[in-house]
């Protein structure tokens, strides 16, 4: 039976590391989606905050590209987004490209809600970040994104 190198014991539990503290994090991020949502608007769950959100951070949107970006199926998209179209949060006009879809897009009462839901997560952030260096903060978005996105920093 072959050992594992030095090098790859250690990668492994450098990665098994950051695994672990990931998952800390994500619940964290979870802990907060669900504050955010409901501060947003009560009873609001935390995925359909995360439709929402994700629909402000890309201003104009169809359903379809929503779907795939967040990997969701398009009956619980368009079931969420009407919610969300309820609630004043979201609104949809027809796509200049293809008239068969609507664009989808923040009101700027949504938009008001989510900068007001979002002002207790933003200072416990700005919080926790106080005393780091504005360049390790942007170190760290560096590396998270070149983790996301799979490629070497």
């Amino acid at each position: 039976m072959m050992t594992e190198s030095p090098d790859l014991e250690a990668r492994t539990r450098a990665v098994r590391a950051l695994e672990s503290e990931v998952g800390e994090l994500i619940n964290q991020f979870r802990r907060v989606l669900a504050a955010n949502a409901e501060r947003l608007s009560p009873g609001l769950l935390p995925g359909a905050y995360k439709v929402f959100t994700t629909i402000v951070r890309k201003e104009s949107v169809t359903i379809s590209t929503l779907a795939d970006s967040l990997m969701m199926d398009k009956g619980q998209l368009s079931r969420t987004v009407r919610e969300l179209e309820h609630l004043g949060l979201v609104q949809r006009a027809p796509d200049p490209e293809d008239g068969r879809s609507s664009l989808l897009s923040p009101t700027a009462e949504g938009l008001e809600r989510l900068a007001a839901a979002r002002h207790p997560s933003d200072s416990s952030l700005l919080t926790a970040l106080n005393e780091w260096p504005i360049e390790e903060i942007d170190d760290l978005a560096r590396l998270l994104r070149a983790l996301s996105a799979g490629t070497v920093p």
